[in-house]
């Protein structure tokens, strides 16, 4: 399963991640930064598009893509 993971100390909270998952798993998880910043958090099935770590202005999206199995399916 592809997974999105955040470096929390790297997140401002700016949320352009959540508006840009296709698949609207990622939310504000409740946790703040030292900075004061609330991280978000991954809450579902993570597609591994990684269309939220191309948004992040801050480089503080990591995504692990699930490897594909003969036959297409991961």
């Amino acid at each position: 399963m592809s997974r999105v993971v955040f470096m929390e100390e790297r997140c401002k909270g700016c949320r352009l991640c959540v508006e840009v998952c296709p698949v609207h798993i990622l939310r504000p998880s409740g946790r703040f930064n030292r900075h004061g910043y609330e991280v978000m958090e991954m809450e579902g099935q993570c597609t591994g598009c990684a269309s939220c770590a191309v948004m992040c202005p801050d480089v503080a999206i990591r995504v692990f893509k699930s490897a594909k199995t003969k036959g297409g399916k991961a």
